[in-house]
C-alpha cells in the first residue's frame, strides 16, 4: 500500500506542475476551457487513484482466500480449526458470480505490501475499502495544498515583478486597496474618482459601487443570468448586500453602469484585459492579482501618472 501511495503522490506532483504550466500559457479566449480541462484531469486522476486503492484492498483479500483454500486441500485430514475447508460443490456452482473477484479484475500485487484480511475466507470489508479510499483522497488533497504552498512565494515574486513592469509600460501608479471581499468595488470607485471623468453620478465608496452594479444587473437580467452559476436573484442580493468577491461579470456590469471602458492589468495572459470597450465616458484601470495576497484574488486601483 505504501508503494502505491508514494506513486500517487508523485503523480499528483507531476500533475500540479502540468496544470500550472497550462494555466500560465492560457489566453483570454482559452482560459475558461483550459481551467475546465485541468479541473477534469485532476478529478479523473484522483478518482482513478481511489479505484486503484480499492482494487488493491479487494485483490489482497482474494489472494489471501486462494492461499487458505490451497492450505485446506493439503491438510484435509488434519484437524485444524484455523483453516476453513470448503464443502464439495456442484460443477455448475464453479462458475463465477457477479460478486466474485477474478484475477483480471485487479492489478498485479506481487510486489505490494497488503494489510492482513479476516480469516476464514470472508469477503473483503467494503467499509474499510471506502475508508481507505477517503484517506487516499485526503492525502492527495493535502499533498496538492502543500505543493501549492511551496510554489506560492515564487509565484508571488514573479507576479509582483511582472506587474511593476506593466505599470511602467502603461504609465500607471498603484493605489493599495484593502484585501477583502469589497476590493473590486473599492478599487473601481477609487479609480473612477481619480480618472478625472465627468459623470452624472460618482460612487464615493464600495457600498455605492455595489449598489450601482446590482441595479444595473437587475435592469439587464438577460445579459448576465446565463453567466452565473447560482440563482440570479440570490446573486444580485449578494452583490449589493454582502462582502462576496466580485469577478469579471461584476466588472462588466460596473463598466456598463457608468459607461466607461475598464482596463484590467494582470501578470498572466496578454497583460491587459479590456472590458466594455464601447464605454464613451472614458476609461479606468484596475490591477488584478492572483497570487500576491493571502485571501486569493485581489484588485487594486491604478491611476495614470500626471
Amino acid at each position: 500500500m505504501e508503494e502505491l501511495l508514494a506513486k500517487h503522490r508523485k503523480e499528483l506532483r507531476d500533475l500540479q506542475n502540468r496544470i500550472t504550466s497550462q494555466k500560465k500559457q492560457a489566453t483570454k479566449k482559452t482560459r475558461k476551457s483550459v481551467n475546465e480541462a485541468c479541473d477534469n484531469l485532476e478529478k479523473q486522476t484522483k478518482e482513478r487513484q481511489a479505484r486503484e486503492i480499492e482494487a488493491l484492498q479487494i485483490g489482497g483479500a482474494a489472494t489471501a482466500d486462494d492461499e487458505k483454500n490451497e492450505a485446506a486441500s493439503g491438510n484435509a485430514n488434519e484437524n485444524n480449526d484455523n483453516v476453513y475447508v470448503p464443502p464439495p460443490s456442484d460443477p455448475e456452482d464453479d462458475e463465477p458470480t457477479k460478486n466474485d473477484t477474478t484475477p483480471d479484475d485487479v492489478p498485479p500485487i506481487e510486489k505490494l505490501s497488503i494489510s492482513p484480511v479476516q480469516q476464514g475466507g470472508k469477503k473483503p470489508n467494503r467499509q474499510k475499502a471506502r475508508l481507505a479510499r477517503r484517506a487516499a483522497e485526503a492525502a492527495a488533497a493535502s499533498e496538492a495544498a502543500a505543493l501549492e504552498a511551496q510554489s506560492l512565494p515564487k509565484l508571488r515574486e514573479r507576479e509582483m515583478a511582472t506587474m511593476e513592469k506593466l505599470f511602467e509600460t502603461h504609465g500607471l501608479t498603484e493605489h493599495q486597496i484593502a484585501p477583502d471581499g469589497h476590493c473590486l468595488y473599492s478599487a473601481f470607485a477609487h479609480s473612477l474618482k481619480t480618472a478625472g471623468l465627468e459623470l452624472d453620478e460618482m460612487p464615493k465608496d464600495y457600498k455605492e459601487a455595489r449598489k450601482s452594479c446590482a441595479e444595473f444587473m437587475k435592469g439587464h437580467r438577460d445579459d448576465f443570468e446565463a453567466f452565473l452559476e447560482e440563482d440570479f436573484d440570490t446573486h444580485v442580493k449578494n452583490v449589493e448586500g454582502t462582502a462576496e468577491w466580485g469577478g469579471q461579470t461584476e466588472v462588466l456590469a460596473l463598466g456598463r453602469a457608468f459607461n466607461v471602458k475598464v482596463n484590467i492589468l494582470q501578470a498572466e495572459g496578454r497583460g491587459v484585459e479590456k472590458m466594455n470597450e464601447d464605454g464613451e465616458k472614458g476609461e479606468v484601470w484596475l490591477g488584478y492579482y492572483r497570487h500576491s495576497f493571502g485571501l486569493g484574488e485581489h484588485y487594486n486601483s491604478l491611476v495614470k501618472k500626471a
